[in-house]
């Protein structure tokens, strides 16, 4: 079978485009509060810290949402979860236009991020059991780069919407997503691998033997990885936006807009390239080569305003690459180290328990951009980036493995 065979009718493609969509369209969601963040510090009058403790906030409520949702995922299926979770989050965006300052915003944007991991786990789930081994990390890399387009989409939005309407016209169109649930409930279907699977184990499965060893250490991995991601991009556009005297590029809302789709085409491509690489050479390899790039981009991004704004453009497409592109590895791997009865939870609790204590690093650099400014702060994540190269070669490698014979 070809990869791209019946790419518009095939229910492996259908589960595909549905779980794309819905994680582009999350990351839509999710990231209009990264380009409102400066207007928000404005007009509320936050430091870095209270501006990075809503990000924070969202992190955490998406480990319980991407924990509970693989839970169900394995009881009701991963198609109905899915649109549950689209639904959820569509409409807490919405939401975030009606907050009268922080106390607000915390809640509706907790309610986005139980959507976000939601998602993440019934989509992961749905695409990597509707693939074969041959193509599975092609097609968990495809589902990802639905990340890249939505953060490109979220930049669009907020420099068409932002300037002109203000944020809370930013934050009404985040209700759009809610109509890729009707594709899903006409289109989409369950993989027979979960349909054909007539046990249902207990969530406390991956916490026991054979399993338990690779809970512990696939979270763990998730964590250091989730810590980099989330310091690093969570402040990439305040980055670009704030003054020199902070440590910034000193752009404008367009122009940040601008380096920012820059570092997401770079995303984009990462993502791909990552599942023709962890197809072919492993899981293993492929995941190291990437973070340990991330890993030395990183602080010379933070530097770059130092030199000239072509160095930030130039550089920009590199970190998107590499420093994004990776994560198609948890949703290949991860369905590949537990069998179908406990896929879900399996998936479910290691990538979002990580993302939860992930959710420390927006208050992190933030805390660290008071004192330091923000290019210097976002260097901390080059440790965490150099963290997860060495950790992945504690786990197997899950290359070619059939979820059938599970």
């Amino acid at each position: 079978m070809r990869f791209f065979d019946g790419i518009f009718s095939a229910p492996r493609w259908l589960a595909l485009w549905a779980a794309q969509l819905g994680f582009m369209l999350d990351a839509m969601d999710v990231l209009l509060y990264v380009f409102a963040l400066t207007t928000l510090k404005r007009e509320f009058g936050w430091t870095n810290a209270q501006a990075g403790l809503v990000s924070s906030v969202t992190l955490i409520s998406s480990a319980f949402g991407g924990i509970a949702a693989g839970i169900v995922s394995d009881r009701i299926g991963r198609r109905k979860t899915l649109i549950y979770t689209i639904l959820l989050y569509s409409f807490a965006s919405a939401g975030t236009a009606t907050a009268g300052g922080i106390g607000g915003l915390i809640f509706w944007r907790a309610l986005v991020g139980l959507g976000l991991g939601g998602e993440w786990s019934a989509g992961a789930t749905l695409v990597a059991e509707s693939w074969p081994a041959a193509h599975r990390a092609k097609a968990v890399s495809f589902m990802q780069s639905g990340w890249a387009l939505g953060y490109m989409a979220a930049a669009g939005l907020s420099a068409l919407i932002l300037p002109t309407l203000g944020w809370r016209a930013l934050f009404l169109a985040g209700v759009l997503p809610a109509l890729v649930t009707l594709f899903i409930r006409r289109k989409v279907t369950e993989p027979e691998v979960w349909t054909n699977s007539r046990e249902r184990a207990p969530f406390t499965g991956i916490f026991k033997p054979p399993y338990a060893r690779r809970t512990f250490l696939a979270t763990v991995l998730a964590t250091s990885v989730l810590f980099a991601y989330w310091g690093l991009f969570t402040w990439l556009p305040g980055f670009l936006s704030s003054p020199a005297s902070q440590g910034g590029a000193g752009m404008d809302i367009v122009r940040t807009s601008g380096f920012v789709f820059a570092v997401q085409i770079g995303a984009f491509f990462g993502y791909l390239c990552f599942g023709v690489l962890a197809d072919r050479l492993g899981r293993r390899p492929a995941f190291a080569l990437y973070v340990a790039a991330a890993a030395l981009l990183t602080p010379l991004y933070g530097l770059a305003p130092g030199f000239s704004p072509v160095a930030l453009f130039l550089l920009g497409p590199c970190v998107g690459f590499f420093g994004t592109g990776f994560f198609s590895l948890f949703g290949a791997m991860l369905a590949e180290l537990y069998p179908t009865a406990i896929r879900g939870a399996g998936q479910g609790f290691v990538y979002n328990f990580g993302r939860g204590l992930s959710a420390l690093a927006p208050f992190a650099v933030g805390s660290l951009a008071d004192t330091y400014g923000l290019g210097a702060a976002l260097g901390l994540n080059s440790a965490f980036f150099l963290a997860a190269a060495a950790l992945v070669f504690l786990l197997p490698e899950t290359r070619n493995t059939e979820l059938e014979s599970l």
